[in-house]
């Protein structure tokens, strides 16, 4: 009995820090779309993972275009004057569609690349 009641009171120690806000356990050091509840759990990790699938869309999207820039200004020995630019010369299919919400945006002075919020 008395290693029971012992278990428990070490398990209640062992779980009180569970619900600590502070977010020096989170990557990057911040988590700010966490809970710190455990029954948010579920919603946390599917929020956490749209994200991450978003991020990895326009990660994705801009690197594409990125090297089709890069390419275009090494045989032409400047950067395309727009997107569309990089289709009609073959060196893009088509430009990748932005995630929902965003845009891609281009400079045509520096050969930039960007996925902005619309």
């Amino acid at each position: 009995m008395k290693a029971t009641c012992l278990l428990g009171v070490a398990c209640l120690l062992t779980f009180a820090g569970c619900g600590d806000k502070s977010n020096s356990g989170a990557v990057g050091g911040t988590n700010a779309a966490s809970s710190g509840n455990p029954v948010d759990a579920p919603a946390d990790y599917l929020r956490a993972a749209a994200k991450g699938q978003q991020d990895a869309v326009k990660t994705v999207g801009t690197s594409s275009v990125k090297a089709a820039i890069d390419a275009f200004s090494a045989d032409k020995g400047r950067y395309p004057k727009d997107l569309d630019e990089l289709v009609s010369a073959k060196y893009l299919p088509k430009i990748p569609d932005a995630p929902y919400g965003m845009k891609m945006t281009y400079d045509a002075n520096n050969g930039t690349v960007n996925v902005v919020k619309q």
